[in-house]
């Protein structure tokens, strides 16, 4: 599959110079493998404007394999919230060396904003809005700064507001591919097996989508993956994936 013609356009696309529409992007690779999302979105605007963002949570290892067989040097940031499990911490280690991913960058918050905002780290359950946005956007908009595109995991199956997601969209002045936008749970426990990829430690207590520590939950059988996530609140979503299209 070729790229479509990299003219500057102001329809729908991402705002930087030299980007294709992202809705031209999206059409053309609506029904495409993940492995060749990730390698035309490589072709699009290089290593060293593409991004991988990561959360090496329960499903992440998937992504990262087929990233890998691309291009392990792709960047592949990391959101080290100050809020992870332990086990996350050691899976990403884990994952590093299995797949001889080059260039992971583990992103903190700003500790002047920590002292400003949350001195206690209480703010996760007085306001876990404000808690996501000091540990997960603004450290993600500073981490991605240099880049033109990234790429991340979310799939249509999880839901909610993924229930509709495109293959690529305009996000922030910057290209987001979805490769994983549509892959079954069945596809994801296939990518493991075949890769003899290791889960990750908690998904066998229970915890089938891993987040930060305390807003993070067991997950019962008859239950959503993702119910463990804010449970009892009506947030479903941490704000790094809110589409700001330009």
């Amino acid at each position: 599959m070729t790229v479509p013609g990299n003219q500057v356009t102001q329809d729908a696309a991402a705002s930087q110079p030299g980007l294709p529409p992202a809705e031209e992007l999206d059409r053309a690779l609506r029904h495409a493998a993940p492995t060749e999302i990730i390698a035309i979105a490589l072709q699009t605007v290089g290593r060293e404007r593409l991004a991988l963002v990561s959360s090496f949570g329960t499903e992440s290892a998937a992504l990262l394999k087929l990233m890998a067989e691309v291009d392990p040097a792709i960047p592949v940031v990391f959101l080290d919230t100050g809020w992870l499990f332990e086990e996350t911490l050691a899976y990403r280690d884990d994952l590093i060396a299995r797949l001889g991913l080059r260039d992971v960058r583990s992103i903190k918050p700003l500790e002047q904003t920590l002292s400003r905002e949350d001195p206690d780290r209480e703010l996760w359950f007085s306001d876990p809005d404000a808690c996501c946005r000091i540990r997960k956007v603004e450290p993600l908009n500073r981490a991605l700064a240099p880049f033109s595109a990234w790429i991340n995991g979310r799939k249509r199956f999880q839901g909610e507001a993924r229930a509709e997601i495109p293959v690529v969209e305009a996000d922030s002045g910057r290209l987001k591919f979805n490769p994983f936008a549509n892959v079954s749970r069945e596809d994801i426990a296939g990518i493991y097996a075949s890769a003899g990829l290791p889960p990750h430690p908690l998904a066998a207590n229970g915890y089938l989508s891993v987040g930060c520590m305390p807003c993070t939950s067991r997950t019962a059988p008859d239950e959503d993956p993702r119910a463990g996530r804010w449970r009892g609140r009506a947030k479903t979503e941490c704000g790094i994936h809110t589409v700001k299209a330009t």
